[in-house]
């Protein structure tokens, strides 16, 4: 009986507990797992309280704002963690060897065949074989702490590819010779990565490429860097912890882009490296898997040297929803911004999506360049200060803008549209391309 009354108090003195922290303890507004902000208390009016919105987001402020929602949540995580299996760990990734070419054939290819090459590829095949599990949001996760990897599935549901090639070619009959229209499809990590037991979990990427290869027109300028990210894979150019490549991966890709735009190439030496520790990035939030969270990386980007710039930014105004509501007058800031922790490493470059960006640098050749970009495209503008004498920069999720007269306007003389598979074939790209156009 005695056991009885002290386990009713144990149990009361926690319930008690448990209602002070959630009752009474000062709110969580940000969550730093999922990065992202938490609900807020909604505005009181007679309409909402009559039709159960005001009850339903107070509901949901209540149950999304708890005092320490992060905490709870990396205990809980770690719970999970214990009851699942071990996977193995030190995997290491490398393309499974074939044989190689003629050599002297390949020297004396011509330019034109090398040009040609950009859209020849070979599917990337790794010779791994080791165990992952699929976590939440489609999110295969690989490899223990402190080194565990986390790969975003691409899935090509909506098919998008086809219409993305269209818009593509569309901006090269608009423009005409007198602006050079590049395309560069990036691929994520997933197509290098994945070990072959889990390929099922995740479509293949080489064959949306290859499509879509065959279906831009050959005045466009197709940058490819399928068998470039394959050939570097052994390297960190795509982030562990988030679902972004990694600045490395980046600075490869503008390498390749400024030489088939046939402008300066940019060479590593003449950038100094800054390193952000402990990054943990997007993949923690969309896995919860406790994994990710114990296996921080080193986020190292790159500054160019001996290069003078200054940078405009037109920054929109979005409201909860991510909906566009106003714009700044534009103001000068800084390209490289200091962020506000290492969650948001990826935020260096520009600060965010939501603006327009004109970078003007010292740079001798005349050219001006536009990139018309998803986030993955952030990290490929600042390689390119000494190669372009201005650089423009707009997501296709923000810009409100004609896209012809922006680029009257500015006298642009080149478009790299840059955008990562996953945006292409969801149709969300080409269809704001063509808005552009439409204005």
């Amino acid at each position: 009986m005695r056991g009885s009354r002290i386990l009713v108090a144990l149990v009361t003195v926690m319930m008690t507990a448990f209602v002070a922290v959630f009752c009474f303890l000062p709110r969580s507004t940000y969550s730093e797992l999922e990065k992202r902000d938490l609900s807020k208390f909604p505005d009181f009016c007679w309409d909402s309280l009559r039709n159960g919105s005001f009850t339903r987001s107070v509901s949901n402020w209540f149950s999304d704002s708890e005092p320490f929602r992060d905490v709870f949540m990396g205990e809980s995580m770690e719970l999970k963690s214990l009851m699942a299996f071990k996977t193995k760990s030190a995997v290491t990734f490398h393309a499974a060897q074939e044989a190689p070419e003629d050599a002297a054939a390949t020297d004396m290819a011509s330019v034109d065949e090398e040009a040609d090459d950009q859209r020849s590829i070979k599917e990337f095949h790794n010779d791994v074989d080791v165990k992952a599990k699929m976590d939440n949001a489609g999110v295969i996760v690989i490899g223990n702490p402190p080194e565990a990897r986390a790969l975003m599935a691409f899935k090509n549901k909506n098919r998008g590819e086809k219409s993305f090639a269209k818009v593509v070619n569309t901006y090269q009959k608009v423009f005409g010779s007198e602006v050079n229209v590049y395309c560069m499809i990036i691929p994520t990590a997933v197509e290098y990565y994945c070990p072959m037991n889990a390929r099922s979990c995740t479509d293949p990427e080489f064959p949306v490429l290859t499509e879509l290869y065959s279906l831009i027109d050959s005045a466009v300028q197709v940058v490819d860097l399928y068998d470039l990210m394959g050939e570097h894979v052994d390297e960190d150019i795509y982030l562990r912890t988030d679902h972004h490549w990694s600045p490395l991966g980046a600075y490869y890709a503008a390498r390749q882009f400024a030489m088939v735009a046939d402008v300066k190439v940019p060479d590593l030496k003449d950038f100094e490296s800054d390193t952000i520790k402990n990054y943990v990035g997007s993949m923690f939030g969309y896995s919860k898997d406790i994994n990710v969270k114990k296996s921080p990386e080193d986020f190292v980007y790159y500054k160019p040297l001996g290069v003078t710039y200054t940078t405009v930014y037109r920054r929109y105004e979005l409201d909860k929803d991510f909906q566009i509501v106003g714009e700044e007058k534009p103001h000068q800031g800084e390209f490289f911004v200091k962020t506000s922790g290492t969650g948001s490493a990826y935020c260096t470059f520009m600060g965010s999506d939501a603006r327009i960006t004109q970078v003007k640098t010292d740079s001798e050749c005349p050219r001006r360049l536009l990139v018309m970009k998803d986030s993955f495209g952030n990290a490929i503008p600042g390689y390119l200060f000494g190669s372009f004498s201005e650089i423009h920069v707009i997501d296709f999720r923000y810009f409100t803008y004609s896209i012809k007269d922006y680029i009257r306007e500015h006298g642009i003389t080149d478009i790299l549209m840059a955008n990562n598979i996953s945006h292409v074939c969801s149709g969300a790209a080409g269809s704001a391309y063509k808005r552009f156009l439409e204005k």
